[in-house]
């Protein structure tokens, strides 16, 4: 075969139609630069992780409980200490923080530290050598975003519980934060010394210890802690190293990546879709070119390769303008992501991510091609006096088999390559197609019914427009798929969004608590409900609350279950505290599923507990168990009487573990209150009466609660809708694509028209009616099939009732047909413009 003359004829009829070629192979260049774009992120993001873990952990070893440090862990820990070259120890928990001058109060974290932490990285503050001052003076530093709500200054006070501090600085970073973290609760740092007499530490309250160590150069602390592993398993500490930390953040933003990585995919498979569909028309159009060609003595394989090397070449090319346009979007991946990511992101160049590209372009070009490609094997000289568009079925050309398995098996191992293993690949790989047989469905489904059902009724122009949809080489059902998964994916966004803020609002209706106040203590039960009802707000619920650790399960403890490498229990079920209550009956957000309530026991009888039925699984207890708790020193056997199913998405106190009256009424606990509060004003007025008389007690405004929320779920909505962009532009590529392929037959159509009288206004409305029901036949498979997407999530994942938002639904169908006429009008206008003598002359 003459590959010299094969090139030379490739390279000449391809110089009439280069633009067109090109057009075909653009659907692709968002995919192949998204793709390269998180690749490249994906490389920056370890690198970067590698490189700044130590200023992560901010030490080289962090141990961490959520209860008071057992005498095991602070041998442990005394241990540590002795080999260290640095320690440092926190002390975190959440409270109310006032700010006098602006008379306002917010829920905050509180970071009480002693040493010299953090021993790499740094806490970055405003002024810039502030954190230098830690300690050595009275005052505490504010997180930023805190000092802009107040309008607070440096030197200005603050109130911690019964202690009031100068603001020494705010802080603008800090190791391992991101802006979601400080979202719900910013941060302050107090040196830990300072917080006496604070009132802050009372009975019940929920504090983390922390305990830094920075180890001596070389220091195998991940070999150590793995020959620990049992002993730190009965210390109760949870630990971590620099190594440790690399890990797990690598794994979880690795999995980011690979997410928007496939998200990338989706819209390159879109523009694949569009390629294949594009070459088919092109070769359509080729056929007498193929057949002239044949006459002269070409073989159909010499034919075939000519037009195949063509779509390698403009494959070539399109992956070479995807993998630059990757590399360029990859610099702005870091600012859509800047609220998620712990890591300050450099950017660079990826060589090997632009390779990637061009390869992956070639591939793609040729792959897709090969389908509508084969049709030129069977050309004969004959059909340069007769051509035919019969095509031959897939059962007589199995050869159209083989190019379908190659499809498959590169869509798979491309998949597998952002994969752990083989059973996610398949399970994505499957899920993506049934996605575009649903999106494929629902478009032929309405094609279907439109030509089913035709209006034949409606003005001729609005007819003419509808019955476009079915013009030869429309392309109707690849734009709809394609337009419509980029809405699909941006409506499925609004909805859960929607579906989330609903749910928190559940608990502003009437009936409902919307305010919480915790770390009560007895002393102050009833003067703080005294309080509330004189300002007229009922108290919803008033909830003892004792703190408790779990000792046995059935006789087992913390050190056989270490010991017994085959027991089934957890070591976890006996980390931390259990915050338990007790009361006579069950609430409205409970139901017995196994077992007898118990309300009330007598001075004598064994206790008898209630489990939640979550817990109860972990735990691997039953009805009938005998559990041993920690009460403030005083072991309690008790019996498990009882498992409920708690609705735990309701705004009310829910437990693990409920006792029956009788056993624990007397031991030492604070108290939980609910009540509600009308207004927005009226909230803020009662919190600075809370936190003027009562400092220890925290307050949760659920108004506030919402307006969090909802800054996150902006923050989530704003990534997922860059995303889906992907394949929204992808849609709109095909579609500039399908009018520049349908250009002659629309010059054919309009000089018709024009010649049977139709005026050009007639032609405009006649192709805005086309696009406007393009647009909305896409609109709504998207909008559809986000539908059932938010359904199915509501029903399985969030538990609530699902209502459609019609005004959203309204406002994202209304931005798609117009987007959709918009473009489609604009690529029209060289043809709407051109007179039936010009065209038929220049066409």
């Amino acid at each position: 075969m003459n590959w010299k003359w094969i090139f030379l004829m490739a390279w000449r009829d391809s110089r009439k139609n280069r633009g067109r070629l090109f057009l075909f192979i653009s659907s692709i260049i968002l995919g192949i630069a998204a793709l390269v774009a998180m690749n490249t992120f994906n490389t920056n993001l370890q690198k970067d992780i590698d490189l700044q873990a130590a200023g992560l952990i901010g030490a080289d070893l962090h141990l961490e409980t959520g209860k008071e440090p057992t005498k095991e862990a602070l041998a442990f820990i005394d241990s540590m200490k002795a080999i260290s070259v640095g320690y440092a120890q926190e002390e975190r928990f959440v409270s109310m923080v006032r700010f006098p001058k602006a008379d306002g109060s917010r829920l905050v974290q509180v970071r009480a530290l002693t040493g010299p932490y953090p021993f790499y990285g740094e806490i970055e503050t405003k002024p810039t050598d502030g954190f230098s001052m830690f300690g050595k003076q009275k005052g505490v530093f504010v997180e930023n975003s805190l000092m802009l709500q107040f309008n607070a200054q440096v030197k200005d006070s603050v109130q911690l519980g019964n202690n009031g501090y100068p603001i020494l600085g705010n802080i603008l970073s800090q190791p391992g934060s991101t802006s979601f973290a400080g979202a719900m609760a910013p941060t302050i740092y107090v040196p830990l010394e300072q917080l006496e007499n604070s009132g802050l530490r009372q009975q019940g309250s929920r504090i983390e210890h922390h305990f830094y160590f920075k180890l001596p150069p070389g220091y195998p602390i991940d070999q150590r802690l793995k020959a620990w592993e049992k002993r730190i398993e009965l210390t109760q500490l949870r630990s971590s190293t620099i190594q440790t930390t690399k890990e797990n953040t690598g794994r979880s933003f690795a999995d980011l990546a690979s997410f928007m990585e496939l998200v990338g995919f989706v819209a390159l498979l879109l523009g694949c879709i569009g390629v294949s569909s594009a070459v088919q028309i092109y070769v359509r159009e080729k056929l007498l070119s193929v057949a002239v060609l044949r006459c002269i003595g070409a073989t159909a394989k010499q034919a075939f390769f000519i037009f195949l090397i063509q779509f390698a070449g403009i494959g070539l090319l399109g992956g070479f303008i995807g993998a630059i346009l990757g590399s360029l979007i990859q610099f702005l991946i870091p600012l859509v992501l800047q609220d998620v990511l712990p890591v300050a992101i450099t950017t660079g160049i990826s060589w090997f991510a632009i390779v990637e590209g061009m390869v992956l372009g070639v591939i793609i070009a040729v792959l897709f091609a090969l389908l509508p490609l084969l049709a030129v094997r069977n050309i004969s000289p004959l059909n340069s006096l007769r051509i035919t568009d019969k095509e031959e079925s897939l059962f007589k050309d199995p050869l159209k088999w083989w190019i379908y398995l190659l499809i498959i098996g590169f869509i798979t191992l491309f998949a597998r390559l952002q994969m752990d293993n083989w059973i996610q690949t398949i399970v994505f790989v499957f899920g993506v197609g049934i996605t575009f047989l649903l999106l494929y469905g629902v478009a032929k489904l309405f094609t279907g019914l439109v030509r089913r059902f035709f209006p034949k009724g409606w003005n001729y122009l609005w007819r003419q427009g509808l019955s476009n949809l079915y013009r030869p080489n429309n392309q109707t059902s690849i734009l709809i798929v394609s337009i419509g998964l980029g809405t699909a994916l941006i409506t499925t966004m609004f909805l859960v969004q929607d579906l989330l803020i609903n749910r928190v609002k559940l608990s502003s209706e009437q009936n409902q608590a919307n305010m919480l106040l915790f770390d009560i203590q007895p002393s102050q039960k009833d003067s703080l409900e005294s309080l509330a009802q004189q300002a007229g707000y009922p108290i919803m619920e008033s909830v003892p609350i004792v703190t408790m650790q779990l000792e046995k399960i059935n006789g087992r403890g913390l050190e056989e279950t270490v010991a017994d490498t085959s027991a089934d229990a957890s070591t976890r079920a006996f980390r931390g505290e259990i915050r338990a209550t007790y009361r006579d009956s069950l609430t409205i957000a409970e139901k017995l599923t196994d077992g007898e309530w118990v309300p009330e026991v007598g001075p004598s009888d064994t206790a008898a507990v209630s489990l939640d039925k979550s817990y109860a699984e972990n735990l691997k207890a039953k009805v009938g168990d005998i559990l041993i708790f920690n009460v403030q020193g005083l072991d309690v056997p008790a019996k498990v009487s009882s498992i409920r199913e708690v609705d735990w998405n309701r705004f009310q106190s829910n437990f693990r573990v409920v006792f029956a009256k009788g056993t624990i009424d007397k031991a030492p606990q604070f108290y939980v209150m609910m009540t509600k509060v009308p207004t927005e004003t009226e909230s803020s007025k009662f919190q600075q009466q809370v936190v003027n008389g009562f400092p220890n007690v925290s307050v949760i405004d659920m108004n506030t609660v919402l307006q969090i929320l909802q800054q996150i779920l902006d923050k989530i909505g704003f990534v997922i809708q860059f995303m889906g962009g992907f394949s929204i532009l992808t849609g709109i590529i095909v579609l500039i694509s399908s009018v520049r392929i349908s250009k002659y037959q629309r010059i054919r159509e309009n000089v018709l028209l024009r010649t049977l009288g139709a005026s050009k206004h007639q032609i405009y409305m006649i192709t805005i009616s086309e696009y406007l029901f393009l647009g909305l036949l896409s609109a709504l498979t998207g909008i559809i099939l986000a539908i059932l997407a938010s359904f199915l999530l509501a029903y399985f994942v969030f538990e609530v009732t699902f209502v459609v938002p019609i005004a959203t639904i309204i406002l994202i169908l209304l931005a798609i047909v117009i987007a959709t006429v918009v473009i489609g009008m604009l690529n029209s206008l060289s043809v709407l413009n051109r007179s039936p003598l010009e065209a038929l002359r220049r066409d």
